[in-house]
């Protein structure tokens, strides 16, 4: 294009640096591809899809003011900056709850709290005169104790404990009176109540405190109906279970529950103490001091005390659970990239804690569960840790997988953090491939029976967070695609957790986690929506549509790129991953002769400069070389601007690689996903010195081939579905899974020489969205892509 075509007017172009000189700016109108064109230190850049043609003749600086100077075109009136204030307040406000992270915010039990009232100092006076205190100022209008959500279990356990403590003290019968009332008018409740949300131990504690109420002339009403008997039922049958001579030999999680148990040898359980409690229970705990005097179980109990102000939680401390589950939901909620200091102290904190046999929900214990083990593992893992998997062996026996040693029952959420868990294991780890076997099928059992309740949570949307996890593994579960899903499943200050009783965790379930993501989500979605009107224009204006592919591949091509660089400010790599796959697909989809093959990278590399030449018998073709050109010097303008970097030779040199596989009938998959590593380093401004990096090698080696292998995947399972083959493979292959797993191991693990974590993590995004592509059906896919592009945030 001549400086001597059709010129029209300019409007005045202002930038930060003052009013843009109008004579170094001249607009065209007679592109037949519209473009932007800069010659900027002797090599032109082309813009398609612009609406005018700028070409400049000056600096670096005047074509970075001339294409900021446009950008008033498409910029409209929002609230941005209302939106981004109250966004900077949220992470303010996060950041200094993560900072102020201890030993973990709970709320407090009533029914431990009664168990701290009942002991009595040595001058036969209450020990804990706040925790008597407590209960008086915390009944609720109802006449009960507990939890906002009402559940008969919580409800009835709480009120009747309180009730028993009061009256020990002689304190406040007509608050006794009203909790009596309570339970009278509620207690045949219990006989329909879901037992899947009876709390921890409560068979067994319940009818101790009926037998301890009745001992201080409490008439209990209803005590002879069949919802109490079964319960009576229940604590025998669970007593004459529990080996009593295992309980004193080693430590059990029935450390966690001594309060309703008789026969305890004290000498014995004395040992087991940590941290001066037994398993963290302050009522167990404080039964042991009512008859023990342990010097070691006061001190723990007058620090809890003076914590929580008189009332005590039905465990603490929580300081490992609080660190791992709020690293989980931050970042399934897609906003843990703003608080990485403080996601690397809290993993540094686990760390610390971490041993050979796992964890539990508090640090320093001497019994471990699976659950805390699996979060603690999967997050350390994924943040590039050493952990070992000989942490699950003491929760296996015969390939049976529990969640503490010994014990025969499951909760959901256990099993379900065992198969996330699972998802992330390296080549060989065969105990995670037992535990993977184990997981799914014991959740795929529970979904298709509709007994995804759990007994440890009540949450808003378990079956939909078990139901994401089976149907999205981890390999193919997008960024922005599980946030999407987890926005509407987390509750927010509205879950509440079963222990001994129902209790919350602020800094785990937190509506402030919620508020911030939504906003964070609608500002991405806002951004997203309007790059895909921008790339629908590229794509009309170049007039794709000719060659064969519709719109409708362009937006699968961008949803994989902004589930993935979702971040505002990686625009640049998501329309370079965009545009680049497309164009690949359209190429690679013409039907063009072996000459035509041949002569397009040549005509590719020289600019197209054979043009029409041949009287429209290579149009198509010369077309898309032309549009692939200006394609390239778009994209590598752009990256210019924003990292200061040319990359138009490395680019073009990138494409040629592509071409010349295509041209030969090579490896598709494996060229194409490292046109797009290549592409999206590129465009990020990744130091050039990184490219020639071993480990950046072995990433490249290890993605090439697992994508080859994905899309090869993919297409014999369309071959089949053309063909009318019904029964299709459900997952991917044996080769395919070994082949993630080799790479999620050089993504995931440190060595003293190594890249950094987001350009590693960079190629397990592309591997990624090959592997969602070949797993996803089509129905699935574009669900997925009005999900997370198009639904609004409630």
């Amino acid at each position: 294009m001549s400086s001597s075509s059709n010129v029209t007017s300019l409007p005045r172009l202002t930038t930060a640096g003052g009013v843009f000189p109008r004579e170094m700016v001249r607009v065209h109108s007679s592109c037949n591809i519209l473009r932007s064109k800069a010659k900027v230190g002797g090599i032109n850049y082309f813009n398609p899809g612009n609406i005018k043609c700028v070409e400049v003749h000056k600096s670096r600086q005047v074509a970075v003011a001339a294409v900021k100077s446009l950008e008033y075109e498409t910029e409209k009136p929002t609230n941005q900056d209302v939106v981004s204030e109250k966004m900077r307040v949220l992470s303010e406000r996060i950041g200094t709850m993560l900072q102020n992270m201890n030993e973990g915010e709970i709320s407090i039990s009533p029914y431990d709290t009664a168990w701290v009232a009942l002991v009595e100092d040595t001058d036969g006076r209450p020990q804990f005169p706040t925790s008597l205190e407590w209960i008086s100022n915390n009944q609720l209008a109802d006449g009960s104790w507990g939890d906002r959500k009402f559940v008969i279990y919580d409800r009835i356990l709480n009120t009747l404990a309180c009730v028993v403590a009061l009256t020990t003290w002689n304190m406040h019968p007509h608050k006794c009176n009203r909790g009596l009332r309570f339970i009278r008018d509620n207690i045949e409740k219990l006989e329909n109540e879901n037992e899947e949300l009876m709390p921890i131990g409560f068979e067994v504690v319940f009818p101790s405190l009926i037998e301890a109420a009745q001992k201080l002339g409490i008439e209990i009403p209803h005590i002879d109906s069949p919802c109490i008997k079964k319960i009576q039922a229940m604590r025998d049958f669970k007593l004459k279970r529990i080996p009593m001579e295992l309980l004193h030999k080693k430590p059990t999680s029935l450390l966690h529950s001594l309060e309703g148990m008789q026969g305890l040898v004290w000498e014995k359980l004395l040992d087991f103490r940590s941290d001066g409690s037994f398993l963290c229970s302050p009522s167990s705990t404080a039964y042991a001091l009512q008859h023990t005097k342990d010097e070691l179980c006061l001190q723990y109990l007058l620090k809890a005390v003076k914590k929580f102000n008189g009332g005590v939680p039905n465990v603490y401390p929580v300081d490992m659970f609080e660190h791992l589950w709020c690293v989980d939901r931050l970042q399934r909620l897609g906003i843990c990239r703003y608080f990485r200091a403080q996601i690397k102290e809290m993993l540094d904190y686990v760390y610390k804690y971490w041993t050979d046999k796992g964890i539990c929900w508090a640090r320093n214990t001497n019994v471990q569960d699976v659950d805390d083990t699996a979060m603690g593992f999967r997050l350390l893992r994924m943040h590039g840790y050493d952990v070992s998997t000989d942490v699950f062996k003491q929760f296996e026996k015969a390939g049976e997988f529990c969640c503490f040693p010994g014990q025969s029952t499951h909760a959901i959420t256990g099993m379900y953090n065992v198969y996330r868990t699972s998802q992330i294991m390296f080549d060989g780890e065969d105990i995670l491939a037992d535990a993977k076997n184990y997981s799914a099928t014991f959740l795929h059992q529970k979904r298709l029976a509709s007994e995804l309740v759990d007994k440890w949570i009540i949450t808003k949307d378990l079956p939909g967070e078990v139901g994401y996890a089976l149907d999205v593994p981890f390999f193919a579960s997008l960024p922005r695609l599980e946030a999407r899903f987890f926005l509407e499943q987390y509750g927010g200050d509205d879950d509440v957790w079963i222990g001994k009783t129902l209790y919350r965790m602020p800094y785990v379930n937190s509506d402030t986690y919620l508020e911030l993501a939504k906003l964070d989500y609608k500002k991405c979605q806002a951004v997203h929506q309007l790059e895909w009107k921008s790339i629908q224009k590229w794509y009309r204006d170049c007039k794709l549509g000719e060659f064969g592919l519709g719109e409708k591949r362009l937006l699968l091509a961008y949803f994989l790129a902004a589930s993935t660089a979702f971040e505002p400010e990686k625009k640049g790599e998501r329309l370079a991953w965009a545009k680049t796959a497309f164009l690949v697909e359209t190429i690679a989809s013409q039907q063009l002769s072996h000459e035509q093959k041949r002569e397009f990278p040549n005509e590719f590399e020289h600019g197209s400069s054979l043009n029409m030449e041949n009287g429209g018998r290579y149009k198509t073709r010369t077309r898309l070389v032309e549009i692939l050109s200006n394609t390239v010097s778009q994209l590598s303008f752009e990256t210019l601007v924003a990292e200061g970097r040319d990359i138009k030779q490395q680019l073009s040199n990138t494409w040629q690689k592509w071409l010349k596989t295509w041209e030969e009938g090579g490896n598709l998959g494996e060229a194409e996903a490292q046109l797009l590593l290549q592409t999206l380093h590129l465009s990020s401004g990744l130091d050039e010195s990184s490219f020639s990096h071993p480990k950046y090698h072995q990433l490249l080696e290890a993605t090439c081939k697992v994508c080859n292998q994905l899309r090869l995947f993919q297409n014999r399972k369309a071959h089949d579905a053309q063909g009318g083959i019904s029964d299709l493979v459900i997952g991917t292959t044996f080769q395919i899974e070994a082949s993630m797993q080799e790479l999620v191991k050089l993504v995931f693990t440190k060595s003293s020489e190594d890249l950094d974590s987001i350009t590693k993590q960079s190629f397990f995004a592309i591997a990624r969205s090959f592997y969602y592509t070949a797993y996803c059906d089509a129905g699935a896919i574009n669900s997925h892509i009005y999900k997370v592009l198009f639904e609004n945030i409630d």
